[in-house]
């Protein structure tokens, strides 16, 4: 139950130690593919069956396996793999269903199964935005529009959407790789604007979403929205009503600013059913032990718990096992 709360990163291109610890002793629900663990189509899909195969022989449920395939400048598979502009050239919805739809083609066959996209961020004309070069160009109706497309084609042929940045992050200045953004907006106008394509994407039965890791001081004056009850919890799961996959950002960003336990313990209170930690080290294990010991000494958080891993392998059973 503690290891299917973690999605997680590893070093190397094959089925090497490290990854049978995160899968055989960890029991992650899955595993975050990058550039360091990528070679050629055939590498990738070795490692991926590799991988689902060793699942399989711990006698665990399959695995998410994800990257990040946004296009453009976030990319993780070059070529021989289709190289696309990225979002601000998506100009139409036929040019949002080709991009999602050999995306998917190309992800199924080398066994990845999770796209960390599409961006729903929404990038205004008169902000700096750090995310101008990864949003759709347009307003919330657009970008509704062909994140919709996207969610919609990929999720037809069997590769989980997950939206992100929620409640929004476009009209961010600083990337959270290395500061904590503050975006001081009222909650009214996140709904009238940038969580409408949230929403949307709710509607079409996405899959996951992903949220950010900026600080919104009118909705939660202390907690950013990965690891914030008010915006996990109240907002995103009992306002808006989703009831997919609701996840973390990676924690080893910088703008996180909290050792990995205070981060669980708010994941776990929040109702997040997915924390990201994206590279080895001392943090995948430290966590998993947290995880645990929460579960087994709250039995509100096991409670809550339960419901998370539901979610889990009910998503892992539409997707994985059909």
């Amino acid at each position: 139950m503690a290891g299917q709360r973690l999605m997680l990163g590893f070093d190397g291109i094959e089925l090497n130690e490290a990854l049978k610890y995160i899968i055989g002793d960890i029991n992650a629900c899955g595993i975050i593919l990058f550039a360091r663990n990528i070679e050629s189509p055939e590498q990738v899909t070795r490692l991926c069956s590799d991988c689902q195969a060793y699942a399989k022989a711990c006698d665990l449920p399959p695995l998410f396996i994800a990257i990040d395939q946004e296009g453009g400048v976030v990319a993780r598979l070059k070529e021989p793999f289709t190289v696309f502009k990225g979002n601000p050239f998506i100009d139409s919805v036929e040019d949002a269903m080709a991009f999602a739809s050999i995306t998917a083609h190309e992800l199924k066959q080398v066994g990845i199964n999770m796209n960390f996209a599409p961006v729903l961020d929404i990038a205004p004309k008169e902000v700096d935005s750090i995310m101008k070069d990864r949003a759709f160009k347009g307003d919330a109706k657009i970008v509704s529009k062909f994140g919709t497309q996207i969610i919609l084609t990929l999720q037809e042929n069997n590769i989980m959407a997950v939206a992100k940045h929620f409640p929004g992050i476009g009209r961010t200045l600083k990337d959270s790789h290395f500061h904590l953004p503050i975006l001081d907006i009222d909650l009214n106008s996140l709904w009238q604007s940038d969580m409408v394509p949230f929403v949307d994407a709710k509607n079409q039965d996405v899959a996951g979403i992903m949220l950010s890791h900026i600080l919104y001081p009118r909705l939660d004056a202390q907690w950013q929205a990965s690891l914030s009850p008010v915006i996990a919890n109240e907002l995103l799961r009992y306002q808006m009503g989703y009831d997919g996959l609701v996840m973390t950002d990676d924690l080893d960003m910088k703008a996180i600013g909290y050792d990995i336990k205070t981060c669980i313990q708010q994941i776990l209170i929040s109702g997040i059913d997915m924390a990201l930690i994206c590279h080895k080290g001392p943090n995948i294990e430290k966590a998993y032990q947290q995880i645990g010991q929460l579960l087994n000494r709250d039995e509100n958080l096991y409670l809550m718990g339960k419901k998370s891993l539901e979610r889990i392998l009910r998503i892992k059973k539409q997707y994985l096992q059909g």
